[in-house]
């Protein structure tokens, strides 16, 4: 029987030996590996943190003492340890979160999965320990990666100011978020990596020198008192003490009982201390520290010997097919850069940074900067492309609005995992883009369909010279091409019939599921014209005459419902003076519970079914009200 077999909580890692939390960490690995090859997920960084999550759990009394994990996607073992060992549905309907969950249990604090965020939870929390009069541990657990986000160093501002409010930052320093780290910050890391120590300087120092005789003091007490400058030259962790932070390391982070000892110290510190562990991303599985582009940050199913996916892809990725127009666009035209915020890989831009590696930047986790410095780049006669995750676009929306917006810069913003994403979480669907950048005003949104239309909407997006534009695409496979049958204004007609009843605006990659949809509906007597406005904002001006030919209109879109497409859609028609019914069907105003794309999808409605149901329930509706 395995070590982790006998743990049901961290009070069962207290009685264990050294050699027994070794042999337990040696037990996560194995598990981890096999668990995460059946279901898929985030499985280098949870191989990196074994150790280091086993010595929090030892130093210290979860829940009691509260640790905090920023972004969250490596609290597996945190999971594990705290009696979560189902692993069988990780991610799937019904099973373990992918991240942090408070309804799976009392040690988990922090479910948004967005990161940078750690630091300002735990100066709150331990700002109301302080005034509730209790004496518990606060202890904030940051990736290098997440400290180049600015909300960090905002807090780690707040943090230093109280010199006395005791709280605990370890920071996980795996050179990584999702690549490697990049900026400042992560040459500061580097050098205390790679320095030797002015502890160790310091105490030759004081052995040699007061054994001298008659000078060997005062020189000694000389040299001490000038111990900033020598901080600076054999360890420079000043930059972290000069805001008022005790600097505790560079501690192995594989080294259970070194870190248990320097987490040791710092409890006992009456205020602000940082801990710096160094950890290795995929740590004991070589296919992992094999693969530099990730380190296996995430993997789906797949066989842990060969590495091989379980379920081969239905098809070419949106991700991917963006990867390869933004190349072929870079190669026709060199004013095109693109910026992305610690995400190279996972949004597709390895194949541009290649080719043209002058003309990428990765800003790190900074979504903020990435969007003023490319209002910079397009005025100074560039093109920027600026690619990130649709649900991280959010942290960037007032640089969008008076940065990007307001001095008409010509910057295209590709938003990657829009709509339901489903694995990943509440906080990782890109549900809300469509609905949050209604009101910026000269901004053009697209919603490509199909591969073809993402090809050429983003090409139509970078042609665009005197205001912003956005690309949203949803996650996984492009799918399959959806043809035009004819054209109305700018919008694809995707199904004609005559004399219909019912014009169905079908938004984005949801075009198969309303044509299976308005299939349904001709079945039942009910006749529809399905139209793609392909680009959402500003509503096509042909969409009001073309409804004005209808008894209903609906609008299907992979957004929330509240001020989306079929909000602007339905002002629109309302501006035009056209009173045909309006109906939307999208994401409810909820945040969702993780699991398959498609079963999400089901669960609100969004299902061919669905959607005909209630478009047939709609006009009865109607009818009996004449």
């Amino acid at each position: 029987m395995s070590v982790l077999e006998y743990i049901r909580g961290p009070s069962d890692l207290k009685a264990l030996t050294t050699g027994e939390l070794d042999e337990l960490a040696e037990d996560i690995r194995e598990f981890l590996v096999r668990a995460v090859a059946r279901t898929g997920g985030h499985l280098g960084p949870n191989l990196g943190v074994v150790e280091l999550t086993v010595a929090l759990h030892q130093a210290f009394d979860s829940p009691v003492d509260r640790i905090l994990w920023d972004t969250g996607h490596q609290s597996y073992v945190h999971k594990l340890l705290t009696g979560r060992q189902d692993f069988s549905k990780l991610r799937g309907k019904g099973g373990l979160a992918g991240y942090p969950s408070r309804e799976e249990s009392e040690h988990d604090v922090i479910e948004n999965s967005h990161a940078s965020t750690v630091l300002g939870w735990a100066d709150g929390l331990a700002k109301a320990r302080d005034v509730r009069g209790r004496d518990n541990h606060v202890v904030a657990v940051i990736g290098d990666g997440a400290l180049t986000g600015g909300m960090a160093w905002e807090a780690l501002n707040n943090i230093a100011a109280a010199k006395d409010r005791p709280l605990i930052i370890v920071v996980n320093d795996n050179e990584r978020s999702y690549g490697p780290t990049t900026g400042g910050l992560a040459d500061h890391l580097a050098t205390l990596r790679t320095t030797d120590g002015y502890e160790k300087f310091l105490a030759w120092g004081k052995d040699v020198l007061q054994q001298t005789p008659v000078v060997g003091r005062p020189l000694y007490g000389s040299l001490h008192g000038a111990k900033k400058g020598f901080k600076d030259a054999f360890a420079p962790q000043g930059m972290f003490e000069d805001l008022g932070l005790k600097y505790v390391g560079p501690v192995d982070g594989h080294d259970i009982a070194a870190v248990v000892s320097a987490l040791g110290k710092a409890k006992r510190f009456h205020g602000p201390v940082l801990v710096h562990c160094l950890t290795q991303k995929g740590r004991g599985y070589p296919p992992a520290l094999q693969d530099e582009a990730d380190r296996f940050h995430t993997v789906g199913a797949m066989d842990p010997l060969t590495c091989e996916p379980l379920v081969p892809a239905a098809g070419p990725s949106w991700t991917s097919v963006f990867g390869d127009e933004i190349v072929a666009i870079g190669q026709e035209r060199p004013d095109v850069v693109a910026i992305t915020a610690a995400m190279l890989h996972p949004v597709g831009l390895t194949r541009f940074a290649e080719r043209f590696p002058d003309r990428i930047w990765d800003v790190g986790i900074a979504e903020q900067h990435a969007a003023v410095s490319a209002a910079g780049l397009a005025t100074g006669g560039l093109h920027p492309v600026v690619a990130v995750y649709a649900t991280f676009l959010n942290r960037a929306f007032d640089q969008l609005l008076m940065d990007v917006a307001l001095h008409r810069c010509a910057v295209t913003f590709v938003l990657d995992r829009a709509g339901v994403t489903g694995t990943d979480g509440p906080s990782h669907n890109g549900m809300w883009d469509m609905s949050v950048l209604q009101c910026v005003p000269g901004l053009r949104i697209a919603a490509p369909r199909d591969a073809g239309q993402l090809r050429a909407q983003l090409r139509e997006a970078v042609d665009v010279d005197d205001a912003p534009t956005v690309v949203r695409y949803p996650k996984e496979s492009a799918g399959t091409t959806v043809p035009a049958v004819g054209r109305v204004g700018g919008m694809d007609v995707l199904h004609r019939a005559d004399d219909a009843d019912v014009l169905l605006v079908s938004v984005g990659a949801l075009a198969t599921v309303c044509l299976s949809a308005a299939e349904l509906l001709a079945g039942a007597g009910i006749r529809c014209t399905v139209v793609d406005p392909r680009w959402v904002k500003p509503v096509d001006e042909q969409l009001a005459p073309l409804a004005a030919s209808h008894r209903l209109v609906a609008v299907a879109e992979d957004n929330s419902r509240s001020g989306g497409v079929g909000s602007a859609v339905g002002r629109s028609l309302r501006d035009a003076g056209v009173d045909v019914p309006l109906r939307t069907y999208g994401i409810p105003e909820q945040f969702l519970a993780h699991a398959k794309r498609s079963e999400v999808l089901a669960d609100i409605g969004l299902t061919p079914v669905e959607i005909a149901g209630q478009i047939g329930a709609a006009l009865a509706h109607k009818e009996n009200r004449q």
